[in-house]
């Protein structure tokens, strides 16, 4: 159980993750703005069929650029254009590439730019679709890539480790477990039949992790690499250099009249079905917090505040965990069914699911404006952790239910999850203090090495996810006010998003 803490407690600058992934997200940009360069392997693949099957329609574009080469008097892009064509007829794989890459260079010569720009996108286009086949992911180019990939984030995510404190020998020989499933989840979301089906990495990440965990297990000497927390909240210091600042005020601006009026709602519908069903007021009050908030960080929070039993702390947190996995995948899926707006599908999903690494998983598979809004919403709410264990701790004082001091101001920045101030300070410096140009040559490196912590953060939540011990806890009471305030929740903070940030009473965000 976490302990009140009485003035600053210094030593969580180096001791805990909350602030480590900071100072890790803020290296690894501060090298990356020095000049250092890094090319993530490919992973991009396509099967000899499902190319075969788009052959019909490249066909059909050559066929027209041809003649609107012709009908500009372009012989160079007429030329590369119908030997383009041939190769295609020709269905030889290797030939059509190479046809495109020759097109590419035809292009250069072409003095029509609107035309240009027609024939550079359809040569790309057929390009990358004929030379990303499964054995170029296992060139020996590409696999070396991925080796300096597996060192670089081993050694970055080593010296947090160092630092902290914690088992380096333990975690030096299980990261690599852990990397190697995660390089398998982007194999199998790198094929364009699996991606057309917006069948995400982030999916395959969490699906390995669970299928691992539920069947063999982790292997003990694995176990300390699987670092969920530290993971996500490096990956969401570097997320801070890609959103503008401008955004994550409008939105969170949104965002915070939505989570003010969620959670107070929400606590008050699961506290009040908690004890209906026959909980105790520190049960209720932990539960409710945990899914009105931000589930596991809430939990813990409410369990400190409230000076709760560590076994309530502990199965409500299975429950956040347990319900999050459904809902990251199913309500992304649901969003993007329904054609719903991607500022109204970000704030549903980060106002609903209870973890922030669940968070970004589902805001990755409904799209990337869905992830940047779902991502600002949920940390509009993780502001409100402090508030609320500071209510709390108050509530249960004056209840007479607890002893000892009085809570303090401090216990608010004590709760304040610190990742957080990195996200800002990230984004307030890519937003003010750089030119446009200058941030997106960063942060068009940053993005996928973002986008790989956090699929490691979603491996790790599969292999700490048994939902064998998860449904054998409690006597069903718990689950039950859990769930129904889960429903309730989904429901309301949908209506919500829709009249907020769907341009009902305000304007709908943009990006």
């Amino acid at each position: 159980m976490v302990e009140k803490k009485q003035g600053i407690n210094w030593t969580t600058l180096w001791k805990k993750d909350d602030w480590m992934s900071v100072w890790i997200g803020f290296l690894i940009i501060i090298i990356f703005m020095a000049g250092a360069t890094f090319k993530l392997p490919g992973w991009k693949w396509m099967t000899d069929g499902a190319f075969n099957e788009k052959i019909s329609g490249h066909i059909k574009k050559a066929d027209a650029l041809v003649k609107d080469a012709e009908a500009k008097g372009e012989e160079g892009l007429k030329a590369g254009a119908a030997a383009l064509k041939t190769a295609l007829d020709a269905k030889d794989r290797k030939a059509i590439g190479e046809a495109a890459g020759k097109l590419e260079k035809a292009i250069k010569e072409v003095k029509d730019k609107e035309l240009g720009k027609k024939a550079d996108k359809l040569a790309k286009d057929i390009k990358g679709d004929a030379t990303n086949t499964f054995g170029k992911v296992f060139s020996g180019q590409n696999l070396l890539r991925m080796l300096y990939m597996l060192i670089g984030f081993w050694v970055f995510a080593l010296i947090g480790i160092l630092i902290m404190g914690m088992p380096a020998g333990k975690f030096i020989a299980g990261f690599p477990f852990v990397f190697i499933l995660s390089i398998i989840a982007a194999i199998i979301g790198g094929n364009s039949t699996i991606s057309y089906w917006g069948l995400e990495v982030v999916f395959w990440a969490l699906l390995l992790g669970l299928l691992v965990s539920n069947t063999v297990g982790v292997p003990g000497w694995a176990k300390e690499a699987v670092k969920t927390e530290y993971f996500i909240k490096i990956g969401l210091v570097l997320l801070g250099a890609e959103i503008l600042f401008t955004t994550i005020v409008k939105v969170g601006a949104y965002g915070m009249i939505q989570s003010v009026i969620v959670i107070a709602l929400v606590f008050y519908f699961c506290f009040w079905v908690a004890k209906k069903l026959g909980l105790d007021d520190e049960f209720a009050s932990i539960l409710g917090t945990a899914v009105s908030i931000c589930g596991v960080s809430a939990a813990i929070a409410a369990g400190g505040a409230v000076k709760g039993d560590p076994k309530k702390v502990s199965h409500t947190i299975s429950l956040v965990l347990l319900c999050a996995i459904p809902m990251l995948i199913l309500m992304p899926i649901i969003a993007k069914a329904v054609g719903m707006a991607s500022a109204v599908a970000g704030a549903w999903l980060g106002g609903t699911i209870d973890t922030t690494g669940a968070v970004v998983a589902a805001g990755a598979i409904a799209g990337p404006e869905a992830m940047s809004v779902a991502v600002v919403v949920k940390m509009a709410q993780n502001v409100l952790i402090g508030v609320a264990a500071f209510l709390l701790a108050i509530w249960f004082v004056f209840k007479g239910q607890q002893t000892g001091e009085k809570p303090s101001a401090m216990e608010i920045w004590f709760r304040f999850p610190k990742f957080v101030v990195g996200f800002l300070i990230a984004s307030i410096v890519f937003s003010f203090f750089m030119t446009e140009a200058f941030a997106k040559g960063i942060t068009g490196i940053t993005a996928p090495l973002r986008a790989w912590w956090f699929n490691l953060a979603f491996i790790c939540i599969g292999l700490d996810t048994r939902f064998k011990e998860l449904i054998a806890m409690g006597g069903g009471r718990p689950a039950a006010a859990f769930l129904l305030a889960q429903i309730f929740n989904i429901i309301l903070t949908l209506i919500l998003a829709y009249i907020i940030f769907g341009g009902l009473i305000f304007p709908a965000p943009k990006f």
